[in-house]
C-alpha cells in the first residue's frame, strides 16, 4: 500500500531508509545499544524532520511496530530510532533474537501531517472515512490510539476499523463522547522485498 503524504520519497530514498533501518536492528543485536546516525550524510529530504512507524514482519505475521505521530528529528534518525524500538521495545513481543534477524521483513511508513475531521456523530464520522487511505488518530481525554492506513487490510469495514481503534485506545467499542477528536493522516509506505 502506498498512500500519498504530499512530499514523496524517491525509490532510492526509500531504499536508503530500509537499509538504515536494517542496520539499526543489526547494530542493536551486536552491540546492545542504539546506533548513532549522521543525518548530514543523507540528502536534504531525509534530513528534514519527519515522523514514521517502522513495522517488522516475520513469515507474514506482525513482529513489532513502533513509531511517532509528530516529527521531532530528521526522518533518517526517526527511522533508525523506531527500527530499533520495533525490534527490541514493542511491549507486545519479546526482544528480537539474532536467530530471527534473517527472517524479518521491514516496512517503513512515513506520515503526512494529521488533519482534524469535523463530524456531528459517529455515523457522520464513519461516512467520511476513506478505507485503505486514512490513518486515524483517536483522542479523548487521556485515551489515545492510532491505526496506520495498512490496518485497513485486516479491518476493511469502516465501522469495525473505528471500533477496534477505540479498543486500542483503551475504550469499549460502543464508546462515544462529545469531546472526541479524530484526525486523519496518509502515509507513504514501502517494504523490503523478500
Amino acid at each position: 500500500m502506498n498512500s500519498k503524504t504530499g512530499n514523496e520519497l524517491t525509490p532510492q530514498q526509500q531504499q536508503q531508509l530500509l537499509k538504515v533501518a536494517r542496520e539499526s536492528i543489526q547494530y542493536g543485536l551486536q552491540h546492545r545499544h542504539a546506533m548513532s546516525v549522521d543525518a548530514d550524510a543523507y540528502g536534504d529530504q531525509l534530513q528534514q524532520q519527519g515522523a514514521c512507524f517502522v513495522t517488522l514482519y516475520k513469515k507474514g505475521a506482525l513482529r513489532g511496530c513502533i513509531g511517532t505521530l509528530q516529527p521531532y528529528q530528521p526522518l533518517v534518525s526517526d527511522v533508525v530510532e523506531h527500527a530499533r524500538a520495533a525490534a527490541f521495545s514493542d511491549p507486545r513481543f519479546p526482544p528480537l533474537g539474532l536467530d530471527e534477524f534473517a527472517d524479518i521483513v521491514i516496512s517503513v511508513s512515513v506520515l503526512g501531517k494529521p488533519s482534524a475531521i469535523s463530524f456531528s456523530d459517529e455515523e457522520d464520522l464513519i461516512t467520511q472515512l476513506r478505507p485503505s487511505q486514512d490513518g486515524l488518530i483517536f483522542e479523548d481525554g487521556g485515551n489515545r490510539g492510532t491505526f496506520l492506513p495498512s490496518v485497513w487490510e485486516s479491518l476493511p469495514e469502516s465501522r469495525q476499523f473505528l471500533q477496534q481503534l477505540k479498543r486500542k485506545a483503551g475504550l469499549p467499542v460502543d464508546y462515544w463522547s462529545d469531546n472526541l477528536k479524530i484526525s486523519r493522516y496518509t502515509t507513504q509506505s514501502f517494504s523490503e522485498k523478500k
